[in-house]
């Protein structure tokens, strides 16, 4: 090694010492040591040896208090990746357990990100499967993540935005679900820095300007509070502190929530540590005792942890001066959770052999995201998992035995149904909330009390319909699970419809040989054993058909090559009137007809399509069946423009479905609604749900997009009613 090599061993030794803990110092030089020998000569995109990245990687592991393996393991993460040292090398010099930790980030890093969804399901799939293994690879995997976010700047631009949205929407909020604060809000601001530069610089400059105005003002406080406390409580240990909000969490309540920076009362806080949860309370009387409280802005995560361990007191009080702060009270041992997370309980460093009940415990979101997760290989939703069910905005709701479910914001009652127990959710026919009977989309709200009601009738189930009210993906999931066990064949029947209705409106046309065999070659690139279990799967939701049919029409027109017409010539733009109050470029004497898979209406942005004998099918610019970019489809030359003749007065026919609980009178009130703004009905139909809900689907005649707008509207404010959808038939 030269003498930079050993200035930086030197630097990662005295980080060693300064911590306090007993380390396997040999063993770390000796990782050390191959680090520099075995990436001799590499670079990486900053020009820099390859062995700093490492280097870096290994001192957030150890200020983070990992154990001796990590900080080895952090050494070596790249080696057998990059280099030609072997897993069996690594296993035999540093042993078992670090061999186990670099093999499971190399697999990690070794499945990157691509476009190809499939290929990113798998990568966050196996992810998840190695953080259940041993925790410490994805600890030592978030190191390696912050390290690069850190040096992201020498990337090119759009690998830049790539890595901060992937670090934004994945590795963030796993930071945050293991607790390691400090790597959550690093995470996220490096990650806005590179997706919105300019707000990033706004709040930054804003930070500097409002807390030089408040600094002196904040001083001021914490020193009235220190000797308030000091006279009061004299013989108790306290530790003080101040904290500015992260510029995500500024971010995010500035720009998606639109509020103003003065509006944002916690971006200044004083932290009060003390050494009991008695102190705690009593600290808190006397917070408020000095400074006024701000309503509604008090939350006990004492007696109510966070999913992720955090435990603290947070109040919001006004000073003297009229500056809004938070206080946020709190135990030695709480703010070092807070601080350290999931490594601040670390069992290998406690010298825990065997089962950690404990840690198994709160490690149990990996195991459910894994079991959501068995049926479905689209990355969208293993994204969306993480971002919704790992989300930090959390509400808490309480049984009536007393139980504390911990659900995400925006989670309904379906959710909370089966976060107790798939039996509670697959037998719901209602609920109650702090005592009144609420709909099952009732939002949840912190602090309320929900009782599920349910039934022993045999056969009862979930309604299809609460795939659209839930919102966890593990209420999903098991909605899902129980459709696929339990109404096998009616999911192939629901499937099958469903194909056939999609191909008859594209008007796919097959011998039924050729069908089957299509069906067939569909069904196993979807990885469907055959054509039942890919009907069944559609039927059951496990299978997007509007996701894939993009590729199944793909596959159609390949098939059909041989069959296309020529190309139709259109050179004069003219428009022409039709029946339907559409008028076409370039073709006269022709049928026109309005598509029945998206039935547009006017105010739509509409496009024309020529078809095979029957005239230009005119669809919504935004429907499933036309492409995203016309110029590389298929057949661009039959796609054609089309618009509305907004002088030529027709009336539209639409359908309504409207959701709503079931009461008397329900089906006369909304026909007494909508004939009220004389609007002709030409059907209407209602079903009762297994849900105890109402389902009612209408016919009317409406003149366009917002006629149609304000019809929904009237019919929405009718008690009982939560959804009013247009719908396709």
């Amino acid at each position: 090694m030269n003498q930079q090599h050993l200035r930086d061993y030197e630097e990662l030794s005295a980080l060693l010492d300064k911590s306090g803990s007993g380390y396997d110092k040999a063993l770390i030089k000796k990782a050390y040591e191959l680090c520099v020998k075995a990436h001799e000569g590499q670079k990486r995109f900053t020009k820099e040896d390859y062995y700093i990245h490492p280097f870096h990687v290994a001192k957030i592991i150890i200020s983070l208090g990992m154990d001796s393996q990590s900080i080895a393991a952090s050494l070596l993460h790249d080696v057998v990746e990059d280099t030609d040292y072997s897993l069996d090398f690594v296993k035999k010099e540093f042993g078992d357990d670090v061999a186990l930790l670099v093999d499971g980030v190399t697999k990690i890093g070794r499945l990157s990100f691509t476009s190809k969804e499939q290929q990113q399901a798998e990568s966050l799939r196996k992810m998840l499967i190695a953080m259940g293994r041993d925790i410490r690879v994805i600890v030592i995997k978030l190191a390696d993540r912050l390290h690069n976010m850190r040096t992201l700047d020498a990337m090119p631009d759009q690998k830049q935005r790539d890595k901060s949205l992937e670090t934004l929407e994945v590795y963030a909020p796993i930071a945050h679900r293991l607790g390691i604060r400090p790597v959550k809000e690093e995470l996220e601001d490096l990650s806005i820095k590179h997706l919105d530069p300019i707000a990033y610089a706004e709040i930054e400059s804003l930070l500097k300007v409002k807390t030089n105005e408040r600094e002196r003002i904040l001083e001021d406080i914490r020193s009235r509070i220190e000797e308030r406390l000091d006279s009061v409580m004299p013989n108790v240990k306290m530790a003080f502190q101040s904290r500015v909000k992260s510029i995500h969490g500024i971010y995010r309540k500035m720009y998606l929530q639109g509020r103003d920076f003065d509006e944002i009362y916690d971006v200044y806080a004083i932290r009060i540590i003390t050494d009991t949860v008695a102190d705690c309370y009593n600290i808190l009387g006397i917070m408020h005792d000095m400074f006024r409280p701000i309503p509604n802005r008090f939350k006990d995560y004492i007696s109510t942890p966070k999913p992720n361990m955090y435990q603290s007191l947070h109040t919001t009080v006004l000073s003297r001066e009229g500056v809004p702060f938070e206080i946020q009270i709190r135990t030695f041992e709480m703010h070092h959770t807070a601080e350290f997370g999931i490594a601040a309980h670390w069992k290998y460093k406690e010298g825990i052999t065997g089962n950690d009940k404990g840690m198994e415990e709160r490690l149990a979101w990996i195991r459910q995201i894994l079991e959501s997760q068995d049926e479905v290989g689209d990355a969208s939703e293993l994204v969306r998992t993480i971002k919704v069910d790992l989300s930090e905005e959390d509400v808490f709701a309480v049984t009536p035995k007393g139980d504390v479910i911990n659900l995400p914001v925006g989670s309904t009652i379906v959710d909370f149904a089966f976060a107790i127990h798939s039996a509670v959710g697959v037998r719901m026919v209602g609920a109650k909330v702090d005592g009144r009977i609420v709909p099952i989309n009732h939002v949840i709200k912190t602090g309320e009390v929900i009782e599920i009601l349910t039934t022993n009738q045999a056969g009862h189930g979930p309604s299809r319909d609460w795939m659209n009210i839930a919102v966890t993906n593990q209420a999903k999931a098991k909605i899902r699970s129980w459709f696929k066990k339990e109404r096998r064949a009616e999911n192939i029947a629901a499937g099958k419809l469903e194909v056939e209705r999609e191909f008859k409106r594209n008007n796919f046309t097959f011998s039924d040989d050729d069908f089957d065999k299509f069906i067939n070659e569909t069904a196993r690139r979807v990885r469907c054993a055959d054509a039942d279990d890919f009907y069944a799967a559609i039927g059951y939701g496990g299978v997007s058909l509007s996701k894939i049919f993009p590729r199944i029409r793909e596959e159609y027109n390949k098939r059909n090559a041989a069959l296309r017409p020529a190309k139709v010539e259109t050179v004069i733009t003219r428009h022409k009137h039709s029946s339907e109050g559409v008028s076409v470029d370039g073709i006269d004497n022709c049928l026109i007809k309005l598509s029945k898979c998206c039935a547009p209406l006017p105010g739509d942005e509409i496009i024309g399509y020529i078809t095979r004998g029957h005239g230009v099918s005119i669809h919504k610019r935004d429907c499933n069946n036309v492409p995203h970019d016309i110029a590389a489809s298929p057949e661009p030359e039959r796609w054609i423009a089309a618009h509305w003749d907004i002088s030529h007065a027709e009336s539209f026919v639409s359908t309504l479905q409207v959701m709503s609980i079931d009461r008397d009178g329900l089906l006369v009130d909304v026909l007494t609604a909508v004939q009220g703004m004389r609007v002709p009905v030409h059907s209407i139909s209602a079903k009762q749900a297994k849900s105890g809900n109402c389902v009612i689907v209408m016919s009317v005649s409406t003149e366009g997009v917002e006629h149609l707008r304000s019809i929904i509207a009237r019919i929405e404010k009718l008690s009982g009613v939560f959804n009013v959808e247009r719908i396709n038939q």
